[in-house]
């Protein structure tokens, strides 16, 4: 299985849809709140040298905002 990880604000409306999406779709995901957990915050840019949210990271993967076809192609990729 892939390890899929969310970086994400609260008041993000983004964020929310693609959260809502990714359950709608029944997939696993870890969420980290980057504006109440600064290590996270820094994580984040570290792995992709970006600030916006959301971020996906599926393995190693970075996607940047809510897209979709990106999403799941790239997690089909990554279990093949």
């Amino acid at each position: 299985m892939v390890e899929i990880n969310v970086y994400t604000t609260q008041t993000c409306p983004h964020c929310t849809q693609l959260k809502q999406w990714l359950e709608d779709n029944d997939y696993d995901y870890n969420e980290h709140q980057v504006d109440k957990d600064q290590e996270k915050a820094k994580e984040m840019m570290q792995r992709s040298g970006r600030r916006g949210v959301p971020q996906i990271f599926i393995g190693d993967k970075a996607i940047v905002g809510f897209q979709p076809k990106k999403i799941r192609s790239t997690v089909q990729n990554a279990r093949s």
